[in-house]
Order: C-alpha cells, then structure tokens, then sequence
C-alpha cells in the first residue's frame, strides 16, 4: 500500500501535468472563474465555519454587492441550524465558526480562487467560489480547522475540481481522528447554553450586575445599525442587546427578506457598513451604564487594542455617521469630548452634515408629521369593552390569503401541538377552536402563566386565551410570519370617551350595547390617528348613517345611554394638536358634550344618581 506521505509529492506532479496538458491531461481545461483567480483583502464577517465575506483591497465599501462570498476548498464545516424551522446546529457548528473568526475577522487574507460551485439558495442559485485562505504564516486556514476536529474534509468525485492541498487535508483529518480532538472526541458532544438576555424581563434583571462589573470584553455577533448590536459577553455567558450611549443613527435598509417597518433614512446604510467594518465580529470593551424599557443596555464601546484603542462613539461621530440625542445635550448630559467630535464633523460637512437643510424642507416635514384622517368599512373581530376593539378592514385581500395559509397549515400539520421557542412577544402558531373543529392560527406570546401554559393574543381577531404549551402551541412557518403578511386585525379605542371596566354593570352595559349595534355588521370607521399602537376611531353603524348631515355616531350614542363619558380637555387637546385637520374631532367633542348632557339630564345609566364628578376615574 502506497505510504500517505507520499501523496502530497505525487499530487504536485499530477498538478503540473494539468498545467501543461501532458499525457492524459492533454484535453485538461482548467475551470472557468467568473472571480479573480487570486485576491487579497480583508475580511468582514464569518457566514459560516467555511464561508466568509471579503472586501478586496482598493474597493470601496460603498454597497453590500462589493462584498466577495468565498468559502473554504474542499473543507465541510458543520453546518448552522435555523431556528425559524427548527433546525438544530450540527455539533461544534458554533466553535468553527468562532474559531474562523479568531483567526481571520478584520485581517488581511490571500486568497487562491480553485473552482465555483453553483449554490441553491432560497431566492435562487449562487455561483460560490471556493479558495484556499492564508493569513500571515498560516497557508491554508481551512486545513488548520480540519487539523484541529472543527471540520472534515469535502468528499469529492474522480471528475471535480478540489483543492491542490486536498491531499494535505486528507493527512491533517486523519491526525485530528486518531488524537481525538473536537468533533472525534470519545465523549458525547455538549452544545454550549448562554443566557440570553435580549429578553426585556431578564435584561433589567441583570442589568445591574453588568454596570458594576465595569470594563467587560464582548463579541459583537450581530449589527442592528450604526449605533445598535447583539453582543456576547463570555465571562457572564450571555448574549445582550447593546446601544451607545447618547447616539442616534439613521435607520438602514431592511436585510434581505425581512419587511421593511421603517423607512430606510439617508446614510443608514453607511453607518451600519461603518459599524461593520470597525466591530462586526470583533472583541470589544464595553462599559454599562444603564438599561432601556426595551431590555437593551447602553453604555460605552471601545475597539482595537493598546495605543490603537478607540472610542466607537468619537469615531461614527467623527465620520458623521450619527447624531447626539439633543434633548440630552440640552440637558448637559453629553462629554464635551463628543459634542466636539459631532461639531467637527458638522463644520467639514461630512456625512449626515453634508445633506443641506432648506427652510421649505423644514416646513414640509414639520406639516408631514400632522396626522391626516382617513375613512374605511370595517367589521369588529373582538370587544373588549366598550371602547376597546380590534377590527378588520373589509375587502382586504390579506384576510382571506391567511385564513386559507392557515387551513393548509392545519391539513399539513395535523392539530397536534410540537416544540417551539416559547419566549414572549414570539409569534407562533396556536390551537384554537371556534365551535367548528380545533384549527391552527397566528398567535403572539403575551406572558407565561405557570410552567405548563401560557397567554396568546390571536393576532388575526385579537381575542386573548391562555393555552397549554404542549398541545395547542406549535412553529409557525416562515411565509406565515407577520413581516410577510401583517396581523390584519387592528387594535382600536373609540375616539374622546371612557367606559367603565366590564365588573361594573355600566361598563358590561357599555360592551353589550356595542356588541348589539356594531357586531356583525359592516360599519363605517373614520380613523383619526394611532395612539400607542391603537387606531383612534369614530364609528357609524354603516355608511348610509355616516353619510346623513347629522349623523349620530356609535361613540355618542354609548355617551347618551350613559354607560360612557366624554374625555377631558387635556385629552381633546393633545389629540388634536396632532391632527393636521382637526373639523372632525372638533365637532364630535361638541357632539359628545350635548350627548353626555341628555345622559346627566335623564339620569341614563351611569347618572342614575346624579351627577358623577371628576372622583370618578375615567377607565
């Protein structure tokens, strides 16, 4: 049998032939490259154990699309799972890619282009170059991950084009075999358990803890934009979300496949790359100092080490990728130190400072942000109160394209429930039966009652139920999330008037004069504004009521039954400071106060005994 040292030698003679298309190889055609066949550059991010983003050196990075996708020739990492459809890591998918990182993110790497592949991808194909990587004295990175348990070498046929080191790689997994390293280990793989606190709850649990600690390394594993991270903090094991203190930075366009929920704002995708290219991936110092309502933490960010060191906040500022909070700087919250880098960058007009304000963009904007009107047919999908609904609007598209997804969902999957992430604010599938048969639906994770059950709004009718987790709770597809089609029943408070809670006899009068006017009929809705997520409505019983002159609408009439009563000025006035038209909400404030007058007059419901008085909190 051939000794396996000897193949190397024999691989570099077979190399060579190819080259000169001796004997055998006469008709030999080196693969065709649509890349480079060599390159240096520098990497930005690790995708994967195997696959890496490269910016080439002299190109700007001015758009994702300068990026270069290479992965490892003839080295198979394991592969990262998804969670969205459960799919779990392959073991130590996590420390080769980790490992990947230390050696190569923010560093220069030569690259030798040997062959492309055709990658599936879920939009398509991608043509994929596979290379080998050197850093420094390291030749080949891919045959130190395999050398070292975190990865094997890529099977090939006789036919397809491999590394000119596979041969080197064959020896070096051999080794990693017989000394047992990593994934050839005797003992049962363990995946590494992290505390996540991105969670709000577990964030300002903890948040305390990590201000005291002071000065912590971290690993930033994720760019939200410019000024906001995922972190991972290995001395207390957790993973956190982290923004900079004092910074604001204009939002970026939206990652492939996720829905774009806020408009992407003039140089967001500068300050993310920025972000990108300084931390992404790298270890950092941070320094907390606080916690937002949101459960992220903010503090101080500090990157490179020694006389290289600097402050991430004075940089992005200094590059005139971001702004200082100035409500916090009216405050004298702010150091000098980055009020003077912002005020640099604001005389040398660079970045955000070079977009010119105009005196008629600033009345535009300051008109944008009123709020206009608009009127629409809808149909109740839950009363939970008098004032207090959700709604769909009828004749959209989306009602009858979920309703049908979920029913195949159901067919699919059968109605009994399976595993999944069951943390609040998640959006997941939920049992539920409507008097017809148990079918599946959308739900969002609104609390944990106990260990076995917990709370879910249905986000596409907005009733609320408390469910077991293991038989009425499953994943939720992708194609079904809320980013590809939006909860189509809103929330909504009817406009300048309160109700009683539903254990008062007025306030459960209230809810089932609602339910006997309103319920199952196609109502007219003026919606004036949204107020904390909620839709501010004024509605009409159907639009031939809302088309009379003096058309009374379901608000007033709830007022001069007496089971509701007009809101105070405070409130008026705060809603209507933000109207750009304010006619209608002016004259059903004067519809309510005549309405609430017949009520006190006739002694209706809630003034049977005569007048109230302010004591009696509005609910």
């Amino acid at each position: 049998m051939m000794d396996s040292l000897d193949l190397p030698a024999l691989r570099i003679a077979e190399n060579g032939a190819k080259r000169i298309n001796a004997g055998v190889w006469q008709s030999y055609k080196p693969p065709e490259l649509s890349t480079a066949s060599s390159l240096n550059g520098q990497v930005i991010e690790v995708l994967t154990g195997d696959t890496l983003s490269i910016l080439p050196n002299g190109v700007d990075y001015d758009n994702e699309s300068r990026l270069i996708r290479i992965s490892l020739a003839s080295v198979r990492a394991p592969r990262i799972g998804n969670e969205k459809i459960g799919k779990a890591d392959e073991p130590y998918a996590i420390e080769c890619k980790d490992r990947l990182r230390q050696l190569t993110v923010g560093k220069q790497v030569k690259v030798e282009v040997h062959y492309e592949r055709d990658i599936p991808l879920a939009t398509g194909t991608e043509k994929r170059a596979f290379a080998t990587l050197s850093v420094g004295k390291k030749s080949d990175i891919g045959e130190l991950l395999v050398s070292e348990g975190l990865a094997t070498t890529q099977r090939h046929r006789d036919d397809e084009e491999k590394s000119p080191n596979y041969d080197a790689l064959c020896l070096a997994e051999a080794a990693a075999k017989e000394a047992q390293k990593n994934m050839y280990a005797s003992q049962e793989y363990k995946k590494p358990t992290t505390n996540d606190l991105t969670d709000p709850k577990k964030a300002k649990a903890y948040s305390g803890s990590l201000v005291r600690a002071g000065t912590l390394k971290a690993v930033v594993e994720y760019v939200f934009n410019g000024s906001r991270f995922k972190l991972f903090i290995p001395s207390e094991n957790c993973h956190i979300a982290f923004a900079c203190e004092y910074l604001r930075c204009p939002q970026p366009t939206a990652p492939a496949g996720v829905m774009q929920q806020k408009t992407a704002e003039p140089f967001g995708d500068a300050s993310k790359r920025f972000a990108k290219l300084m931390v992404h991936q790298r270890t950092v110092e941070i320094n907390a100092r606080g916690v937002t309502l949101g459960g992220v933490i903010t503090g101080q960010m500090f990157f490179g080490q020694g006389a290289q060191k600097k402050d991430y906040t004075i940089e992005i500022l200094g590059a005139g990728l971001a702004t200082l909070d100035e409500k916090k700087i009216e405050y004298g919250e702010v150091p000098k130190l980055l009020v003077d880098a912002q005020g640099a960058a604001q005389k040398n007009k660079v970045g955000i400072w070079s977009i010119e304000p105009k005196d008629g963009d600033a009345k535009k904007t300051a008109t944008k942000t009123k709020l206009t009107e608009r009127v629409v047919s809808v149909r109740l999908s839950e009363i939970r109160n008098g004032s207090h609904v959700f709604f769909t609007q009828v004749g959209d598209d989306a009602i009858s394209v979920i309703a049908e997804s979920m029913k195949v969902f159901t067919n699919t999957h059968g109605t009994r429930g399976a595993p999944c992430d069951v943390k609040v604010g998640k959006v997941v599938a939920a049992l539920f039966d409507d008097g017809n048969g148990s079918s599946w639906y959308r739900a969002k994770i609104l609390a944990r009652k106990d260990k076995s059950r917990v709370s879910v709004l249905f986000l596409d009718h907005g009733n609320v139920t408390d469910v077991p987790v293991s038989t009425h709770l499953r994943s939720l597809d992708t194609e079904l999330s809320t980013t590809r089609i939006p909860a189509v029943a809103k929330e909504a408070v009817l406009a300048l008037i309160h109700v009683r809670p539903l254990d008062d006899d007025d306030g459960l009068n209230a809810a089932r004069m609602l339910q006997s006017t309103a319920w199952g009929k196609d109502l007219t809705a003026i919606v004036h504004c949204e107020v904390e997520g909620r839709s501010v409505v004024t509605l009409y019983s159907s639009k031939e009521v809302y088309e009379q002159q003096d058309a009374r609408s379901i608000n007033e009439e709830l007022v001069a039954a007496g089971y509701a009563r007009a809101a105070k000025k405070s409130e008026v006035d705060l809603l209507t400071a933000a109207m750009a038209d304010t006619n209608n909400l002016v004259r059903l404030t004067a519809n309510i106060a005549v309405a609430q007058e017949e009520a006190r007059k006739s002694r209706a419901g809630m003034w049977r005994y005569g007048d109230i008085g302010d004591e009696d909190e509005d609910e």
